[in-house]
């Protein structure tokens, strides 16, 4: 949900001349904030649940199932049977845990994309043209995404403390820790026990994350349109306009451990439950912390929220 809308909001209308255009394109960034912050509130719930499935918590047993070759597997809890424990211990409202801060990050991301957007206007930029040969199409979709990775860098900085102290109050629900209460408070809090740096642990990965994600989202699209769709197919306009969409999902997955790098790094050590032992050790860099989940398996740990296979420590020592 955070990426497509971060894509809607990187095609937005740059700075206008005339001032019924600029009204429009303000009109279009206060849409796109609405829009963002309606996406961060409808999805809370689910990137809660993947947050505590994150840090290892499973406060409920695996149970018995049967996989697509009927043979009887452990399944730890799904989404909604998780989501489910959460309501019977914090209510309704407890689905909704660190959405403040959350929504802060996400109308910060919005308004910071929006300003450099208008700053380096994407109408400076070419476009790329069916009838281009493939070195100017290709050097089109680079300068294209360079501009699109300057965009996003920086409102993942602009935005990571708030994401900082929205991960935060949610792992709260691990030991019942009250240490996160408020964005003030947090701020506060931060800034006294780990200094300005505080405020920008996992931001590493998730950048190496976004980046990657978008050079290789947007190069394999454009290799994809331009070697393997034929334009005598009668739907190659339809197929084109799909590729980019597919490949996004298909890279999301393989960039995911950088987004439970960086989410760990925002937790851990922090003086919470969920960033201590038993639930890992006290990182000392996002490459010590990778490097644990690589050699533990556990690289895409809450990338599924549906079909969880317990693993056989987890079956046989389920964690209360």
């Amino acid at each position: 949900a955070g990426r497509a809308v971060e894509a809607a909001a990187a095609a937005a209308p740059g700075a206008a001349a005339d001032p019924g255009q600029a009204a429009r394109v303000e009109g279009a960034e206060g849409l796109f904030v609405v829009l963002g912050a309606g996406l961060a509130a409808a999805s809370h719930p689910l990137l809660y649940v993947k947050l505590l499935v994150q840090v290892g918590h499973e406060p409920l047993p695996p149970t018995v199932g049967r996989n697509v070759l009927g043979r009887k597997v452990l399944y730890l809890p799904g989404f909604f049977t998780y989501a489910r424990h959460i309501v019977e211990v914090d209510g309704k409202r407890g689905l909704f845990r660190g959405l403040t801060p959350r929504l802060i990050s996400s109308t910060l991301s919005t308004i910071t994309r929006g300003s450099v957007k208008k700053a380096f206007p994407l109408e400076d930029m070419e476009h790329v043209s069916n009838k281009d040969d493939v070195k100017t199409s290709l050097r089109k979709v680079m300068k294209e995404t360079s501009h699109e990775m300057m965009m996003q860098c920086v409102s993942r900085v602009v935005s990571h403390p708030l994401h900082v102290i929205s991960m935060r109050c949610m792992v709260q629900f691990v030991g019942r820790e009250v240490k996160y209460s408020g964005v003030f408070s947090a701020i506060g809090r931060i800034f006294k026990e780990e200094g300005i740096l505080g405020f920008f642990v996992g931001l590493v990965p998730r950048i190496l994350g976004d980046v990657i994600f978008l050079w290789c989202c947007n190069l394999l699209a454009h290799f994809i349109n331009t070697y393997a769709v034929d334009d005598n197919f009668s739907q190659a306009s339809v197929i084109r306009s799909y590729t980019k969409f597919v490949m996004g999902i298909a890279v999301s997955m393989l960039t995911y451990p950088f987004l439970l790098v960086g989410d760990l790094m925002a937790v851990n050590n922090c003086g919470l439950r969920a960033g201590l032992p038993p639930y890992a050790p006290a990182f000392t860099s996002w490459i010590h912390c990778w490097r644990y989940l690589s050699a533990q398996g556990q690289l895409f740990r809450g990338s599924s929220l549906l079909f969880r296979r317990a693993p056989m420590p987890a079956a046989c020592f389920p964690i209360d």
